[in-house]
C-alpha cells in the first residue's frame, strides 16, 4: 500500500468526552489516525487506552452520553461528526461494517441468524424477505459456515463461538462495506478458529478490496495481518508505523515495553517477563506531560512537564527519547530438572473417564445418550513441576480440570493428591482433601462473592476447614496480600474495586491460603492484557519456587503455556493425544493435531518474515456424543488409513527430553521429519 493513494478514512485531533457524576472522563485525547483502501490498520494496547472508543466513533456508537468534543473523522470525503445522524446510520448499515467483540451479546436472542444477517439488505437496500434470506445463505457460505442453508434458520445460542463470530462476519459484510472495523474478532477464539477466522478477513478483504481496522491487544495476531500498527495509551497515538519496521525496531518505549512482555520474547524458560510498572493514569484527570512518563524508565523532566507530538514521515513516534537498549527483566532461579520434578509424584490421574447424560424431549426429559467429556486419561505431575494442559475449546481441559480439582466426581478411574484417592474420600475426608488441591478460576470476578471483603474472600477456605483463629486468618490474608503485591488497604475492598489482573492475584491468593500442593489454573490469564498477563505469571512462577507449588496450567495459548510449562498434555476431544517435555513438544510435535495447533499460533516474526507454510487443521470438532470410532482425530487428519477408524491408538513413547522425560504420542502415523516437510 502506497503513500500516495488517497486514505479512505482520515481522524484527526479527535476527543470524545463522557460525562460521570465524579468528573468527566476524556478516553479520547487527540487521535490522528490514516486507513487507505486495501489496507489493515492494526490498532493495539492495553484496556483502557481508547482502542474500542476509537472504533465506535468511527461507527457513531458512543455511550449515550458521550460525545466528540472536538476533531474530525473523515470517511469518503464526508465528516461524520458533523453529517446527519441519519446519513450516518446508512453509513453504517451499507459503507462501514462492525464485527463486534463477543457476538453472543451483540447477536439478538430472539431472530433467527438468517433474520440478522439479511436485516441491512432490507432496512437499505429495499430487498424482500425471501432475497435477504438468499443473500444472508450466500454470504454465510462465503465466511465458511457448514450447512448453511440450515443455520440460518438456528438462533445464536445454538451455534458454537467460532460460529457466532462468522455469523459476525457474514452480518458486517452482507452490504459490501468499504471500511470493515473488528473490534478483539478472536479474543475469545481457540487457536485453530483464530486462523480460520483471520484468513477468512484476509480473504474477504482482498475480494471486497475493503479497508479492516483490526483492534486487538494481541500484537502476534497484528503482525501476521496488518499493513501498518497503532499502538494507542491514555487516548492518545504514541506510535504508528508500517507492520515490519514497527515489530523490528520500535520507537516509544511503551511499545517496547509490550513487546518484551510477551512469553514468546522470553530469551529462555528461566527468564521473567518484562513488567510494565506502575498503571495507566485515571482518564478523569487532566494529564500533563507525556502519559506514558510516570511508567516509563528513560522519562526526564521534559516528559513529565511537555506533551510530546505524533511526529514522523513514515515511523510516526510520539516521545522525546525513542529508541534505546532492548527491555528486559532478569532471570529466574534454576528450574527443577527431571529427578527432582518427578521423584516426588504428588498428582496421579489414573484412567480418568467423564461421561454425562444427554437429555432430550419436549415436554417429557429423558436420557437420549451420552456425552464424553473426558476418556480414559492418565497422567502424573511432581512436586514443584507446571503441567501444561491445551486443545481446542470442547476437548475436554476444563471439564477434566474440575474432576482433577474434585469439584466434580470422574465416572471412572481415579486422582490421587500426595497419598489420597478423591473417589475413596467421603465426609470430612473429602473437605480436608482440598487442603492439597486448590483451584484458580478462568472468570475470578465471578468467582468471588461480591458482597464479600477481599480479607474475608481470602480467608473462607481457612474457616471452611475450622483453621486458625480470626486473627490468625487474617494475619495470614495480610500476609498474602503483601505476597502478590497489592496494597494493605486491599483487604478492607470488594471485589468490584479491582482490575481484572489484580482479581486474578486475589483468587491466586485464595488458592494459596491452605498451603495446598497443587493448583488447577484454568486459563488464568486469558482475558488479560500482556502487561498484566506478565505480572500474574511471573507471581505464580515466584510463588511456585517459594511454596514448590505443583500447577496443572489449563490454556489454549500455546506461546504461554511453553512458557510456564515444564510438560504439555495435548487433548482432542476428550483423549490424551500426545504428552512430552515442553520444548519438544512445542519444536518437534508427533500428533498432527499437535502440529496443527502450533501452527495456528500467530508470531510476532511473521511481520518481517512472511506468512509461514501452516498445517492446517480444518473442519469442525465431531460431536462428543458420537465421538468418531478408532482416533478421534481421523475424520479431521489428513494422514488417516482404515486402521485409524479400526483400532483406537494408545500412548507410546517416542524418545526422550534432554531432562529424560518420555515423550508419548496416541497415533498409528506419527510425524516424522520426511512427512512434515513433504506433506506426505
Amino acid at each position: 500500500m502506497t503513500s500516495q493513494v488517497e486514505p479512505l478514512l482520515q481522524v484527526r485531533n479527535l476527543h470524545v468526552s463522557i460525562p460521570q457524576r465524579k468528573g468527566q472522563v476524556s478516553p479520547l485525547r487527540g487521535v490522528d489516525l490514516d486507513v487507505r483502501p486495501g489496507e489493515t490498520l492494526g490498532i493495539v494496547g492495553e484496556s483502557g487506552s481508547g482502542k474500542t472508543m476509537t472504533a465506535l466513533a468511527i461507527m457513531g456508537l458512543l455511550p449515550g452520553n458521550g460525545v466528540v468534543s472536538n476533531g474530525s473523522i473523515m470517511f469518503d470525503g464526508k465528516d461524520l461528526v458533523t453529517a446527519d445522524p441519519a446519513d450516518v446510520r446508512r453509513l453504517r448499515g451499507t459503507e462501514i461494517g462492525m464485527i463486534f467483540q463477543d457476538p453472543m451479546t451483540s447477536l439478538n436472542p430472539t431472530m433467527t441468524i438468517g433474520n440478522q444477517i439479511g436485516e441491512s439488505l432490507r432496512i437499505h437496500r429495499g430487498a424482500s424477505k425471501a432475497a435477504a434470506r438468499e443473500r444472508a445463505i450466500d454470504i454465510m457460505r462465503r465466511v465458511g459456515m457448514p450447512r448453511a442453508d440450515k443455520i440460518c434458520d438456528d438462533y445464536p445460542h445454538q451455534l458454537s463461538g467460532g460460529m457466532r463470530q462468522r455469523a459476525m462476519i457474514a452480518m458486517a459484510l452482507v452490504c459490501h462495506p468499504k471500511l470493515l472495523i473488528a473490534d478483539e474478532p478472536t479474543t475469545a477464539l481457540d487457536v485453530t478458529t483464530q486462523l480460520q477466522i483471520l484468513d477468512l478477513l484476509d480473504e474477504l478483504k482482498e475480494e471486497f478490496g475493503s479497508a479492516v481496522i483490526l483492534v486487538t491487544h494481541d500484537l502476534a495476531v497484528v503482525a501476521g495481518r496488518a499493513d501498518t500498527v497503532a499502538v494507542m495509551y491514555a487516548g492518545r497515538v504514541m506510535e504508528h508505523a508500517p507492520a515490519a519496521p514497527f515489530f523490528e525496531s520500535p520507537e516509544h518505549q511503551y511499545t517496547r515495553a509490550l513487546l518484551a512482555a510477551l512469553p514468546e520474547r522470553a530469551a529462555n524458560s528461566r527468564a521473567r517477563l518484562y513488567s510494565i510498572p506502575g498503571a495507566p493514569p485515571n482518564l478523569i484527570d487532566e494529564i500533563i506531560g507525556c502519559p506514558f512518563a510516570p511508567r516509563c524508565e528513560r522519562a526526564t523532566d521534559e516528559c513529565r512537564q511537555s506533551t510530546p507530538e505524533l511526529t514522523g514521515s513514515v515511523h510516526k513516534v510520539a516521545c522525546y527519547h525513542p529508541g534505546g537498549e532492548k527491555l528486559t527483566a532478569g532471570v529466574l532461579e534454576e528450574r527443577p530438572t527431571h529427578e527432582q520434578a518427578t521423584a516426588d509424584t504428588v498428582l496421579e490421574v489414573d484412567q480418568v473417564s467423564k461421561r454425562y447424560p444427554a437429555l432430550g424431549g419436549m415436554f417429557v426429559r429423558r436420557q437420549i445418550g451420552e456425552v464424553s467429556a473426558v476418556d480414559d486419561v492418565s497422567f502424573q505431575v511432581g512436586r514443584g513441576e507446571t503441567f501444561g494442559l491445551v486443545g481446542e475449546s470442547g476437548c475436554g481441559k476444563s471439564t477434566l480440570g474440575r474432576v482433577i480439582a474434585g469439584l466434580e466426581d470422574p465416572t471412572d478411574g481415579h486422582v490421587i493428591v500426595d497419598g489420597d484417592n478423591a473417589s475413596r474420600l467421603k465426609g470430612r475426608g473429602r473437605t480436608q482433601f482440598h487442603r492439597k488441591i486448590q483451584m484458580m478460576f478462568q472468570d475470578s470476578a465471578a468467582a468471588m462473592d461480591p458482597r464479600m471483603r477481599v480479607d474475608e474472600i481470602i480467608a473462607e477456605p481457612l474457616a471452611v476447614q475450622g483453621i486458625g483463629s480470626r486473627k490468625m486468618r487474617r494475619e495470614k490474608s495480610e500476609s498474602l496480600v503483601d505476597q502478590i503485591g497489592l496494597p494493605d488497604d486491599a483487604l478492607e475492598r470488594y471485589p468490584h474495586e479491582f482490575s481484572g489482573g489484580q482479581l486474578q492475584r486475589i483468587g491466586l491468593a485464595r488458592a494459596l491460603a491452605l498451603n495446598p500442593d497443587v493448583i488447577v489454573c484454568d486459563e488464568p490469564v486469558s482475558a488479560l492484557d500482556v502487561s498484566v498477563q506478565a505480572q500474574v505469571l511471573n507471581q505464580m512462577r515466584e510463588l511456585q519456587e517459594e511454596y514448590r507449588l505443583s500447577y496443572l496450567f489449563i490454556s489454549h495459548d500455546l506461546a504461554v503455556v511453553r512458557y510456564m510449562a515444564d510438560r504439555i498434555g495435548v487433548m482432542y476431544l476428550g483423549v490424551m493425544v500426545e504428552i512430552g517435555a515442553a520444548d519438544d513438544v512445542s519444536e518437534r510435535p508427533l500428533h498432527p493435531y499437535t502440529r496443527g495447533l502450533i501452527d495456528a499460533v500467530p508470531r510476532i516474526d511473521e511481520a518481517s518474515e512472511g506468512s509461514r507454510e501452516r498445517f492446517k487443521i480444518e473442519g469442525e470438532l465431531p460431536s462428543a456424543m458420537d465421538p468418531p470410532s478408532g482416533c478421534r482425530f481421523r475424520t479431521r487428519c489428513p494422514f488417516a488409513q482404515d486402521v485409524c477408524a479400526e483400532a483406537r491408538p494408545q500412548l507410546e513413547e517416542h524418545g526422550r527430553s534432554a531432562e529424560g522425560w518420555p515423550h508419548l504420542v496416541a497415533c498409528h502415523f506419527p510425524l516424522t521429519s520426511q512427512r512434515e516437510t513433504t506433506g506426505t
